[in-house]
Formats: C-alpha cells, structure tokens, sequence
C-alpha cells in the first residue's frame, strides 16, 4: 500500500477575526500552540515590530517544516518548537518568554491530515491504515485501539467522544470482526460501522463513520484531556490585557472552553444567596466573546470545513 506525500496545506479558519480578537501589539510576545502550515502565525509575525516574538508550537513534523519555512523572512521574530501545547508553558519559559500578550489555538484538523491517506485521518479512502496520530513519534496508533480495547471501552469512546447513538451497536460489531481478523483499514472499519447502523439512518445522515472516527482521533491523541488541562495554565501564562484566542470545531470542545473561559471570569463557590462574596476566589479576567464568533457566509462558501468553527476569547485581568 503506497501513498504520495501531500503538500501541508491548510487554509487558516476565521483568520481575519482571530488576529483583530488578538490585539497585536508591535512589541508584544505571542504563542500560537496548533501552529500547523502557520497562516495564522504569518499574520501575527507581519504586525509585530523589532522587538516582537512569536512562538510557534505543532507536535506534527510536517507542519513544523511547513511552518518553519513559511515564516522563515521573520528570522529571529519567529520561533518553532516541535510538541503538544500542554508544555506550552516549559516552552515558553525555555524561549526566554515571561507572560505573553496573546496565545492562539486553532483545534481543527489540517486539510493535509484529513487529505492525505497515509496518516490515516479520513475515512474516504478505504485503503487508509488505521493511524490518526498527531504526533508520529508516539507507538499507539487508532489500529491497536480498535482492535485492543474491550466492547465496553470502544462503547465509551464512540458514545463520548463521537456522541453517535449507535455507539453499543458500532462497538458490539467491531469486537465481533475483530475476532475473524484483525481491523486494519478504513475500508474495513467503514464497512462495520456500515453495517452497524440501520439502513434509513445512513440514508439521511452525513457519512456513517463520521462521528466514529473522530472518537478514536481524540482517544488517541487525547484531545480532549489536554485541552482540560491546558487551559487555566495558559490564562495564567497571560499578562494583564492578553488574550486567549481559541477556534473550536465540534461541540465537546466549544463545551470545554465555553464553561473553563466561564469558571475563570467568575470563579466565586459561594451560595447564590450570600450578599457577598467569602470564598475569595479572585476573577482571572473577563470573557470577550459572549457568543462565540462564527464564519460568515463568503468564508463558509470557500472552505466548508470552517462551517463548524467558533471562536472563544478570553482576556486576562490585572494581577494584584
């Protein structure tokens, strides 16, 4: 099984929203933590003056290429680290960078990983090996949890993290097929999942291993664990005024940021009740966007992968 290697390409999602929400200032430090072919990073580095800096950070090794030569014109301006943004802050601390006026985060997956079928992303190509990983350095692939995990794991994963109805059914056939032979295609998981789910619901719906797949990505890559953790760290990594800007594309992500954003606008446990406030838990800062942004009709007609996005924005308050 042979594929081309595909150019990382990627078209950045809300881009022109995204830098106005930022704030760049010429003199500012920023970090984009999903830097993937650095649209976004390009832009922010094109308003930053002589003693600007961006840190751009991507644990996949082809957008760290992609990006590192895209912005190449900004020399020292701009600095590319390969790893997850949950060692946001290490990185961070390891460029010289205190707090930061701005961080970025776009979550969606590239057009380059969905498109090309050797990483294993897409179920539209049913030669595609079940891969799925972000990171090409660690050894779990999606292959070894569909054919590792047990009925009642896969029923978790694909009930949580894809929300399909049809969870049990999907699990309870994937161990069934697994039994004969090992899973080892997209065309072979498409076609148990196909046969999973009722003949009028995949008439009516979008492709019918859609939300399947997209349970295993986060399982695998622990998507939506280090977003969880990440977050209050990274509100803390801004200085007074920074803004946390983050592009979500599926609802438990938009969930997560939406009520962590929340919790640290107002992170006060006292009763409703009580006149004032005793728990002293302190306000972090505020929360910009009250509804999240979305793309608007010319955006959404040229790239319909960005139909799902929403933007977050969060600024950091003033520190006692």
């Amino acid at each position: 099984m042979e594929f081309r290697q595909t150019e990382f390409l990627h078209t950045s999602v809300l881009l022109e929203e995204t830098i106005e929400y930022l704030n760049v200032k010429p003199d500012g430090v920023y970090v984009d933590g999903t830097l993937g072919g650095g649209g976004h990073a390009y832009q922010v580095c094109r308003r930053l003056g002589k003693q600007g800096r961006l840190l751009g950070m991507d644990q996949d090794a082809a957008a760290i290429a992609a990006a590192g030569e895209r912005l190449l014109p900004f020399g020292e301006k701009a600095m590319v680290v390969r790893g997850n943004y949950e060692q946001m802050k290490e990185a961070a601390e390891a460029a010289g960078f205190g707090k930061v006026d701005g961080i970025l985060l776009d979550l969606g997956v590239s057009s380059y990983q969905l498109d090309d079928p050797g990483r294993g992303f897409t179920y539209r190509s049913d030669d595609a090996p079940l891969d799925m990983r972000m990171d090409q350095r660690q050894s779990r692939t999606a292959k070894d949890i569909v054919n590792t995990y047990s009925e009642r794991e896969l029923y978790r994963v694909i009930r949580d993290y894809g929300e399909d109805r049809f969870a049990k059914n999907i699990a309870r056939h994937i161990v069934q097929a697994r039994e004969k032979k090992v899973i080892e295609t997209a065309g072979e998981l498409n076609a148990i999942i196909r046969s999973s789910i009722p003949a009028k619901v995949r008439a009516t719906g979008g492709h019918p291993s859609k939300r399947t797949f997209q349970a295993i990505r986060i399982e695998l890559n622990r998507e939506l664990e280090v977003l969880t953790e990440s977050l209050d760290d990274m509100i803390e990594l801004l200085a007074p005024g920074g803004r946390l800007c983050i592009i979500t594309f599926h609802s438990l992500e938009d969930r997560i940021v939406k009520s962590t954003f929340k919790k640290n606008e107002n992170p006060c446990t006292c009763p409703s009740d009580f006149p004032v406030c005793v728990c002293g838990a302190v306000s972090k800062g505020r929360v910009v966007t009250r509804k999240p942004v979305l793309p608007g009709e010319a955006e959404m007609e040229g790239n319909p992968r960005s139909k799902s996005a929403k933007l977050r924005v969060f600024e950091r308050g003033g520190m006692e």
